[in-house]
């Protein structure tokens, strides 16, 4: 077993501590990750205060992790020792569903296993993420990254990267569309960031005037105050695709009315909450309200060579380990531009 140093959640209702845990030997399919950065998502808040009622103490969160390969097994053909790699939200899947095969292994039929707080094929073995120094992963799962950029940035577009990335990619979002990106967090600067490379106009959609500044910054060809009424009078039938990144409660129905027809609001965000929708809201213009998840692992990488391509990175802060308590609380607050990384060298 390979020794393993990391942080972990022990109940919903304490700080996360230091905890020694061991890592399966490798094999042969497997790859060794000395891990350097890891993002962290607030999903890994949700899972250690066990919000989703879901968590199987200790938890080791962590799903936006990038490192360097320090071994293979004896049958890896894709990576050798000293290759930058990734690892996002899953590990694994049961590979033979017809969404596996078609590289969809995020909507695996039998539920793909996450990167932490899950539990392997065999039903009994628990993953730990990547607030860790090191992580075995399959091959078939682990994802190439280029040094062409910053890695500590790299790091959150394991997951708020190809968050966004999948559905402006499944919609073939591009020139000629109008975008508007509601909510200004680590998915939705994502969202701007993607929609303005393809080529899309892009309308940052916010209740705090505060952000306009920061959406001019990320590249938003216009910012629009929501909690104007004027304003959202007049963006009435304005967009193609709203991507709703919002976890909080909120009216999707407002929202669904500065859809044109057949325009389609993709949501990202899971308030805690079920949502009341009109049947006119989408009736009236033929609309959709759609969903979306991360990306497979081929999309995944097609995500990262495209930012590599195009110079394309979160914006991050960068923590030691023993902050990350500090970090939660500020991440509640949305008290972060927009993306805390993790540096793993403090660990």
């Amino acid at each position: 077993m390979i020794q393993t140093k990391g942080y972990a959640a022990f109940s919903a209702t304490t700080d996360l501590s230091s905890f020694d845990f061991t890592r399966r030997d490798l094999g042969a399919h497997d790859v060794l990750i000395e891990i350097l950065y890891c993002g962290v998502c607030h999903s890994d808040l949700h899972a250690a205060r066990n919000e989703w009622n879901s968590a199987i103490y200790p938890i080791v969160p962590g799903h936006e992790i990038v490192g360097k390969i320090t071994a293979v097994g004896n049958l890896v053909t894709n990576f050798k020792v000293g290759d930058l790699a990734g690892v996002g939200c899953f590990v694994d899947s049961c590979r033979t569903c017809p969404n596996c095969q078609e590289g969809l292994e995020q909507y695996c039929d039998t539920g793909a296993i996450s990167t932490y707080n899950s539990l392997r094929l065999d039903g009994k073995t628990q993953t730990f993420g990547g607030y860790s120094n090191n992580i075995v992963v399959d091959e078939k799962y682990t994802l190439h990254v280029s040094d062409k950029l910053d890695l500590a940035r790299v790091a959150p577009l394991l997951c708020a990267g190809v968050t966004t990335y999948s559905p402006l990619r499944h919609w073939k979002v591009g020139k000629g569309h109008k975008v508007g990106v509601l909510g200004l967090g680590g998915l939705g600067h994502m969202a701007v960031k993607f929609a303005v490379s393809f080529g899309a106009e892009v309308t940052m959609l916010s209740s705090s005037a505060n952000k306009k500044v920061d959406a001019d910054m990320l590249g938003a060809h216009h910012f629009a105050l929501t909690s104007d009424a004027e304003t959202m009078k007049n963006l009435t039938m304005k967009f193609d695709f709203i991507i709703n990144t919002v976890s909080a409660p909120h009216d999707y129905n407002t929202y669904l009315q500065l859809l044109k027809s057949d325009g389609v609001m993709v949501l990202l965000g899971a308030p805690p909450t079920p949502s009341q929708i009109h049947a006119f809201s989408l009736l009236g213009k033929r609309r959709t309200l759609a969903g979306s998840l991360i990306g497979g692992i081929k999309e995944t990488q097609e995500m990262l060579d495209y930012c590599a391509a195009h110079n394309i990175m979160s914006d991050i802060e960068l923590i030691p380990m023993d902050k990350i308590n500090e970090a939660y609380e500020r991440m509640l607050k949305s008290d972060v531009k927009y993306r805390f990384v993790v540096d793993m060298a403090t660990l």
